[in-house]
């Protein structure tokens, strides 16, 4: 694993310094592929050349999809600001300056308002979400937004299981949870791997 996130880092600084500029690069996958932790290795291991913008912070707050009646389907494409992401992913490419960008805190279950900053000197910048590759409605300019997107996929009886311990380490019961998993986030997941084709590297 160590060898690939080295491969990997090597080709987004490659990529960076091709362009001359500021990259945007996307990691992709169904709820439970380990998007997150990947995402915060890689620019871990790229400091202090990136920054990290989540997907997960522009989910509707609590309020609005109960308002919405989108609650019971939370994590669905239209549970998210995706013109609001697309329009954060365009000042991250311009800006001059630092960009401070929304994060999600599973604990609360809400959106943290600039709860992350992408430094100004970083030129590589990993956005890590599970529908950054949609092409439909809002989510088209967000995907239109990326220099390269590398599609996370890991065996299923793995995520489901990783997805299960999550949803009871926040309080659901087990029932509660795999109903969940399989009511939502497994139908989420068939939107998002009919997406993997987009990518240019499977991981």
């Amino acid at each position: 694993m160590a060898l690939a996130v080295q491969e990997l880092c090597d080709r987004a600084r490659a990529l960076a310094d091709q362009r001359g500029g500021r990259v945007l690069i996307a990691i992709v996958g169904a709820p439970g592929a380990g998007k997150s932790t990947l995402a915060e290795t890689f620019v871990e291991a790229l400091a202090p050349r990136a920054g990290l913008v989540p997907m997960d912070g522009f989910h509707y707050s609590q309020r609005m999809l109960n308002h919405l009646d989108r609650a019971k389907r939370k994590g669905a494409p239209d549970t998210f600001d995706a013109e609001g992401l697309a329009a954060l992913l365009t000042r991250v490419r311009d800006a001059s300056g630092p960009v401070f960008a929304p994060t999600f805190d599973r604990s609360i279950e809400e959106p943290i308002a600039a709860g992350t900053v992408v430094p100004e000197r970083a030129d590589i910048v990993i956005v890590e979400g599970n529908y950054l590759l949609l092409d439909d409605g809002a989510w088209s300019s967000v995907s239109a937004q990326f220099d390269e997107a590398w599609y996370l996929r890991i065996p299923h009886e793995t995520r489901l299981g990783r997805l299960l311990a999550r949803h009871m380490k926040h309080g659901r019961s087990e029932a509660a949870a795999r109903e969940w998993v399989m009511r939502v986030d497994e139908a989420n997941a068939k939107l998002i791997e009919a997406t993997a084709d987009r990518a240019d590297l499977i991981l």
